[in-house]
């Protein structure tokens, strides 16, 4: 865990298990995220040590109490950061592995990485949000076939599909967290919350303190002066 010119990097580190999600790691990715955040990361970069991004629920813990608690506190943490957060998907992505990669914002895909939500052929069930997750970043069709056909997805048809954002390495997606990082945050945050809420009425009070506070924001101002001068804007978060 790192955190560098306003990227954040967290890397799943049990390659031994092929960074099966276990409760400590669950709960490693929640302070984590927490961590970087704290540290000023503007984007956040997730990604596996070794040869696979995360192999899914470790079955050592899957069937014990609090295991589920544990993935899904992971997974909202993830989903819940107020910044972009990228999957640099460097290997298999399986089951909660394919969970974890949807709850970032965006997917960076090696031509190693593969999806798969197999939970059919050994009787567990992922939560609606998942299922709602999947079908709104991979589409319907593609949520169907890995849901309801226990498919496998590579990463060339991924990208097609829109699962996957863009084709790399962990070095493409730093790349991206690094544009993003330059960004306006509070746009950023506003946008975010608009797109993974869609449940919220546009009236919603956090939906409208987060559009109004982009337009109050110094930011707005940098943003005029910085055109108006020909030059990159600063942007700062206020």
């Amino acid at each position: 865990m790192s955190v560098t010119d306003g990227v954040g990097l967290i890397e799943l580190d049990r390659p031994e298990r092929r960074n099966a999600l276990n409760v400590a790691l669950c709960g490693a990715i929640v302070d984590a995220v927490g961590s970087v955040l704290a540290d000023g990361a503007r984007a956040v970069v997730i990604t596996g040590s070794g040869s696979s991004f995360c192999s899914g629920a470790d079955f050592g813990e899957v069937y014990t109490d609090g295991f589920r608690d544990a993935l899904y506190a992971a997974l909202h943490a993830v989903t819940d950061a107020p910044v972009p957060v990228i999957a640099a998907v460097n290997g298999p992505a399986i089951g909660a592995g394919t969970q974890l990669a949807i709850a970032c914002d965006l997917r960076v895909g090696a031509p190693e990485a593969v999806f798969g939500v197999p939970t059919a052929r050994i009787a567990l069930a992922v939560d609606p949000w998942t299922v709602h997750r999947l079908a709104q970043v991979a589409g319907g069709g593609t949520a169907r076939s890995l849901l309801l056909a226990c498919a496998q997805v590579d990463v060339a048809l991924a990208h097609a599909r829109g699962l996957v954002d863009r084709l790399g390495d962990r070095a493409v997606a730093l790349e991206l967290a690094a544009e993003i990082a330059t960004l306006a945050p509070l746009t950023l945050t506003y946008n975010k919350l608009a797109l993974d809420r869609t449940d919220l009425p546009a009236d919603d009070p956090a939906l409208v303190t987060a559009f109004e506070a982009c337009w109050e924001s110094a930011d707005l101002v940098e943003g005029q002066h910085a055109r108006a001068e020909r030059r990159s804007p600063v942007f700062t978060g206020r």
